[in-house]
């Protein structure tokens, strides 16, 4: 994980370069003082040298002057090629995100990914830019001081040196809590994330139903949990920095003690003593930054880790031999198609189907039946295992096509339609990015949404709202109509596209599909039996198994689960008189 973590410093060498050197810089102007000190006490001022005192007095406040603008280079550049390289993170992260399949998704909450895209990252470009300062500066301290000390008196180097080792134990152990309680923390705040993700995107749904109280009980649920753990990790952070400032203070003592005895005692000269008093803290502070810094390592560390927890997850992707046709026709078959989602019970067993360039197919039957699972097979959004049976297009295996050719020749029409933060013209766009003016407002007028989008006072470039939120249902429905006609497929999904419209909108937007299904092979789940009579097949799927095939008249006349399905929807009475 550390060469990883380093492999982001490549493309700012130069630039950590130059830091490092300016950090470098800084600490050795830091032991300027002590030395300037020395000499005064027992040369300049002793044999009355003021020219020379002023002189080095002058020397050392222009070091400072240097110091300063190289710590404004430090801090500033520091945190540049911090930000830079989180930057690169994030982009990274989320470009393998794209790239998952949709069985992450189901398993992981937005808000916690959000939370991994944005304060992980924000901790990991804090250790970034302190890291490699932090090291460097406090190592060249800390040998730098280590060696001038040992110039001055080597009893009372080695009586500091030795305090060092147990300070170390005190930090290694204290430091194995505090990483399990920032862990712990971390975990709890995407728990923050992912309930106020969720809340304020049904908050529509939570004041229908006038359900802020439960709400809030379920974010201050995690809201205490975060608390919880912060404290815990706030008891194991002031744990480590009570025990080892308690360390070095004691460092203070024993010099104090012992130099005082060595100056009784003559061992050492009053000048000697005294630089040696103000030189300590030099060996101290680092040491100090050293351990201050562990805690800033493990938030980074722990940011790192849970980044490359999603980085290491497998995405989608095509065999070495995975091709693209160079056109398609579009006929489909599913061959002996099995499928479990994880390890839980089958949802389509043994699933039978072949449907030719240009017709129409219709599933129907129970909810929860496997008709929406049949469709995401077929632009692999679920992969088959091996030995589960076979899905091809124009004869030719979908494992053994791209991902991009597969999902770029079938075009989908749902229910639930997404509609993106943005403008008309930015969703219906989204079916072909370079498609012309022309050809968008063809797309519009197929789909029966031109002639509203007209009166709108900006037309296409009229905002729309998050998630289309300023539009009817039937009018997202329509616009995402008009994003599969730009996008051409050759294959069509529609995915109960019209189950949730009133009967008025129902007809303008099945227009608009029947439109949309000429020409191209179309794999249709409805409940509304009325929208597929006039299929070439309808297929009908109970837990998971094809009970029933055939035309409507065929169906009809079999007398079986269709033609119940059909005269529950279509029955003259409103009421059944339940006995």
């Amino acid at each position: 994980m550390f060469k990883r973590f380093l492999s982001y410093y490549k493309p700012h060498k130069k630039l950590l370069t130059l830091d490092l050197i300016a950090s470098f810089l800084i600490s050795a102007i830091g032991m300027i003082y002590p030395v300037v000190t020395n000499k005064m006490l027992n040369i300049y001022i002793p044999e009355k040298m003021y020219s020379t005192i002023v002189i080095s007095g002058l020397i050392v406040l222009g070091l400072y002057f240097a110091r300063m603008l190289l710590r404004y280079f430090v801090q500033y550049y520091g945190h540049i090629i911090g930000v830079r390289m989180q930057a690169q993170m994030r982009l990274d992260l989320f470009n393998h995100l794209e790239k998952l399949p949709f069985s992450f998704f189901d398993n992981h909450e937005t808000g916690r990914i959000m939370s991994r895209l944005t304060s992980d990252l924000f901790e990991v470009c804090e250790l970034a830019h302190h890291g490699p300062e932090n090291l460097l500066i406090s190592s060249v301290m800390i040998v730098f001081s280590f060696a001038y000390l040992f110039t001055i008196n080597k009893a009372l180097t080695l009586i500091v040196f030795i305090c060092v080792p147990i300070l170390a134990v005190v930090a290694f152990f204290m430091r194995k809590a505090m990483r399990a309680a920032f862990d712990e923390r971390r975990k709890s705040n995407a728990t923050i994330n992912a309930s106020i993700e969720s809340s304020i995107t049904g908050i529509r749904v939570t004041k229908a139903f006038t359900n802020a109280k439960r709400e809030e009980e379920k974010f201050n649920k995690g809201n205490t949990q975060f608390a919880n753990a912060s404290k815990n990790a706030y008891k194991a952070m002031a744990r480590f920095h009570s025990s080892t400032s308690f360390i070095t203070d004691v460092f203070n003592v024993f010099i104090l003690i012992a130099g005082g005895i060595f100056l009784y005692n003559g061992k050492i000269s009053f000048g000697d003593y005294s630089t040696f008093i103000v030189s300590v803290n030099l060996f101290i502070n680092p040491v100090t930054m050293l351990i201050s810094f562990t805690e800033q390592f493990q938030d980074g560390v722990s940011g790192f880790r849970r980044f490359t927890e999603i980085m290491d997850m497998p995405p989608e992707e095509d065999k070495q031999e995975s091709k693209a046709l160079e056109s398609i026709e579009g006929a489909i078959e599913f061959k002996n198609v099995t499928f479990a989602y994880d390890t839980s019970d089958a949802v389509l067993e043994n699933i039978n189907l072949r449907l030719e360039k240009g017709k129409k197919l219709a599933l129907v039957g129970p909810s929860g039946g496997g008709k929406t699972t049949l469709c995401h097979l077929l632009p692999r959004f679920y992969e088959l295992e091996n030995g589960n049976g076979e899905i091809l297009i124009d004869g030719v295996e979908i494992r053994d096509l791209t991902l991009d050719f597969v999902r770029r020749n079938i075009g989908i029409v749902q229910q639930d339609v997404f509609l993106f933060s943005g403008t008309i013209r930015d969703n219906i766009l989204y079916g072909k990015a370079d498609a012309t003016e022309e050809e968008m407002i063809k797309a519009a007028k197929l789909a029966n949404i031109h002639d509203y989008i007209m009166t709108l006072e900006n037309g296409y470039d009229s905002e729309i709202g998050e998630r289309g939120v300023k539009l009817s249902g039937g009018q997202k429905q329509r616009l995402s109509i008009a994003r599969v006609f730009l996008k051409n497929p050759a294959i069509l999904i529609l995915d109960e596209a019209t189950s949730a419209l009133d009967n008025t909108t129902e007809v303008l937007i099945q227009q608009a599909l029947d439109e949309l299904c000429k020409g191209r092979t179309t794999l249709v789940v409805a409940h509304r039996l009325s929208t597929i009579k006039n299929a070439d097949e309808i297929a009908v799927i109970v837990d998971g198994k094809i009970t029933e095939r055939g035309t409507h008249d065929e169906l009809m006349e079999k007398g079986g689960t269709y033609k119940d399905l059909y005269a529950l929807q279509f029955r003259e009475n409103d009421y059944i008189d339940i006995q």
